[in-house]
């Protein structure tokens, strides 16, 4: 499987992990206003100071954690900005963890290195 392709699989089953979130938090501000290429600013306007802030390790920018609560539950909700402060992702996980998400998309394959077997197919 070539990186690209890898990259998508793993973050689509980041994705997919999140739907039954999406469907309890959807009117959550965080979740129903925050668009891509949105400011720190207007981030902030709609969901508050994040519980933290955190530089991003794999692509330069920053991230903000928050927690999300509805009726008697929680989970974590993270906006990740680009270099330029702009929005560029956001999901139910904490900062730390889409940065484990997108260094994991980067690392090599490890089943299509050469060793035995059939290779070339």
């Amino acid at each position: 499987m070539n990186t690209p392709v890898f990259a998508l699989v793993v973050v689509l089953s980041a994705v997919a992990g999140c739907s039954s979130e999406t469907s309890v938090y959807r009117e959550q501000p965080l979740v129903a206003k925050v668009e891509m290429g949105m400011s720190k600013d207007q981030v902030q306007q709609i969901g508050g100071k994040p519980l933290s802030i955190s530089d991003r390790t794999v692509e330069p920018g920053t991230c903000f954690d928050y927690m999300l609560a509805q009726a008697d539950q929680k989970h974590t909700f993270n906006v990740s900005f680009d270099g330029r402060g702009k929005v560029d992702h956001k999901s139910f996980m904490t900062c730390a963890e889409w940065s484990h998400v997108q260094q994991k998309a980067r690392e090599p394959s490890s089943g299509m290195g050469g060793g035995m077997g059939g290779g070339g197919y």
